[in-house]
């Protein structure tokens, strides 16, 4: 299409202030401009391409189909833009740079000691760190707004480049007092009408509880739904059920006697931890000294794997 070319940085920028903001006025304190300058991007916008853009609903401006497209092409620029940015200084001599790192919730057991390791050798790099559940990291790394993320399994959902970091086991964990906290060599039948703990909707750990469930041929028992790693372990130390969860999570906890590691054939089921980012997502000088520190020396920040005594 010939209109293309035409497309103005200002009027990609409009329209992603307004998805952003839900508001036209929104959109104009984030742009530091006139809600009517707002206003004129988008309908000039909108004139060049010959399409609705945005819509209403009840949450304020969202985007169309085809307003979607041009948003998810918007951040690929950006993204090149930062990242020639980085470059240009590169070239200069200069050592500056920032990254955007991705975290899913469980990594921020090791992740930001890790990434406090290597800025104290590299002050100068400006660091963006977001943690949040599977789902969401995905999201933001499909849409370029990481250089790279750090989790468990890679996305099926487009094509990444990954490498590993070390060993992210996995086991079961329950009250002391539980009736097969003392038992060795359980079967999986063993875990029948247990309740299980778990991950809101979205959360890797979530996914990999019902693929065992799943594959044992066992029904998940009602349970409970938590968000975070802390308020499940919370909730095994008072008896509220038993939970999969990340080994590093619970070291503490396991060593100090307020939690058991059931001993269930299969376990601990082990996963890696790794850095990944999109195929298409070329890492500037900054990004790619974190990515290769991160697959040099992440290890070395990994929580302590317990034992099972």
């Amino acid at each position: 299409m010939s209109f293309i070319r035409d497309i103005t940085m200002k009027q990609l920028r409009a329209l992603s202030a307004v998805v952003s903001a839900g508001t036209v006025s929104g959109a104009a304190k984030i742009l530091h401009v006139t809600p009517p300058a707002v206003s004129l991007q988008l309908k000039q916008f909108e004139e060049l391409t010959g399409i609705k853009l945005l819509e209403r609903n009840s949450k304020g401006l969202k985007p169309t189909q085809a307003g979607q497209e041009i948003l998810d092409t918007s951040r690929r620029i950006e993204s090149l833009l930062s990242g020639c940015s980085d470059g240009l200084d590169a070239i200069k001599g200069m050592t500056k740079g920032s990254v955007r790192v991705g975290v899913i919730s469980t990594a921020k057991y090791f992740a930001p000691r890790a990434l406090a390791a290597f800025k104290t050798k590299h002050p100068e790099i400006e660091m963006n760190l977001q943690v949040g559940n599977r789902k969401e990291t995905v999201a933001a790394l499909e849409a370029f707004e990481f250089d790279f993320a750090i989790m468990g399994r890679p996305p099926k959902q487009f094509e990444v480049e990954r490498a590993m970091i070390g060993p992210h086991p996995h086991i079961l964990i329950a009250p002391p007092e539980h009736p097969l906290a003392n038992e060795r060599n359980l079967r999986p039948e063993s875990l029948v009408g247990e309740a299980f703990l778990l991950r809101e909707e979205g959360s890797g750990t979530r996914a990999l509880t019902e693929d065992l469930l799943e594959r044992a041929g066992l029904p998940l028992a009602s349970g409970m739904e938590m968000g975070s790693n802390e308020t499940i372990k919370q909730a095994a130390m008072a008896g509220l059920g038993i939970a999969l969860i990340s080994a590093h999570t619970v070291s503490v906890e396991l060593e100090e006697g307020r939690l058991s590691w059931l001993d269930v054939e299969g376990f601990p089921i082990e996963r890696s931890w790794q850095v990944i980012r999109r195929s298409q997502k070329i890492l500037m000088p900054a990004a790619q000294s974190l990515w290769d520190f991160m697959v040099s020396n992440g290890h070395r920040f990994l929580p302590e794997t317990p034992t099972n005594k």
